[in-house]
């Protein structure tokens, strides 16, 4: 059994193939970075065109470097980030399933876009690593913070999400405001290792007796503090940014995690690739006795490889009826309960 997974719910153009054991065949990535970098951030509009343009490319890539190119039946069902996402590039991703998937006449299975980037915590160069189970998860990137609550695959329950801007927004926006490089999240990051953090003082937005987050407060007191400082290195501006996202990620994920009794932690999303995230929260968790996953750095922005994990685990490794046996209307819900 083999599964298509195609990804375009933000900038990135993605296609991958798994085989049954959920082993990666092949994961093709366009990034439209260079198409968004002069303006600081995601066009919606633009994005949607690139992924019109790069789609079809992107998925004979990865059929020909998982060597299937030339089979009849390539892969036995294709799935697809159904949200949440960019409506017109999530447009462009359910269009493309559905034409590949009756091209090769094999089903479609819409995939959260969230529950990927949870699963793509078992996503490695060899077989799959399988989480276990119950766990904490804080899924973190550019366009979503949330802490789910998952007591097994398709059993996910929310707790909490952000209020306004999510971590890695945040990260882009102060980036803009410093004047560095797009996207914001390796920039600040890197300009943040020449830097002090006390040396500039912000605010911890921990929303007390709430598993939800809230970093739009912080982005203004970065503003803030740039208008009536000018004398502030952005070295330090930026590590104490860091700093205090980083702080409140951690307290609040771990706090979650005492609170409903689980000793794994799992992290996915691009903010998962920092550095000093990773760090924090291996301790606080160390500290006690707590297990953490985080998603493979090649794995943390969005992928096609995520989705088809995601659709396997949904069919528990066995293919669907092929579309001629089954009512062409029938529409496979997400199992995710954040959707």
């Amino acid at each position: 059994m083999r599964v298509l997974g195609i990804e375009t719910t933000c900038d990135e153009t993605a296609a991958a193939l798994l085989d049954g054991r959920g082993r990666v065949l092949s994961n093709v990535v366009h990034s439209q970075i260079p198409l968004h970098r002069k303006y600081k951030g995601v066009v919606p509009e633009l994005a949607s065109r690139a992924h019109c343009a790069k789609i079809a490319d992107v998925v004979a890539e990865a059929m020909s470097r998982a060597g299937v190119s030339g089979l009849k039946k390539p892969f036995d069902a294709v799935a697809y980030a159904n949200g949440p996402g960019l409506p017109g590039a999530l447009l462009v991703g359910r269009t493309a399933a559905g034409v590949i998937a009756r091209l090769y006449g094999v089903p479609e299975v819409p995939v959260n876009h969230l529950e990927g980037h949870l699963l793509s915590c078992e996503l490695s160069d060899g077989a799959p690593r399988p989480l276990k189970f119950p766990l904490l998860a804080l899924i973190a990137s550019g366009g979503h913070t949330e802490l789910w609550l998952v007591k097994g695959y398709g059993r996910y329950r929310a707790l909490g999400r952000t209020r306004d801007d999510a971590a890695g927004e945040a990260f882009d926006k102060v980036a803009k405001l410093l004047g560095l490089d797009y996207p914001g999240g390796p920039a600040v990051e890197k300009c943040a290792r020449d830097g002090a953090a006390q040396a500039v003082a912000f605010p911890r937005p921990l929303l007390p007796g709430t598993d939800e987050f809230s970093f739009s407060g912080l982005k203004t007191a970065v503003s803030y503090k740039l208008q009536g400082g000018k004398h502030l290195r952005k070295e330090d501006v930026c590590a104490a940014f860091q700093a205090a996202v980083v702080e409140t990620l951690v307290s609040k994920t771990m706090d979650a995690a005492v609170r409903h009794k689980v000793r794994q932690i799992a992290v996915g999303g691009g903010v998962a690739a920092n550095t000093a995230l990773r760090q924090a929260l291996e301790a606080a968790a160390a500290g006690r006795g707590m297990g953490v996953r985080f998603v493979e750095r090649k794995f943390c922005t969005d992928n096609g490889a995520m989705l088809a994990l995601a659709a396997l685990r949904k069919l528990g490794g066995k293919a669907l009826p092929r579309p001629a046996r089954v009512n062409p209307e029938l529409k496979i819900r997400s199992w995710a309960g954040a959707a």
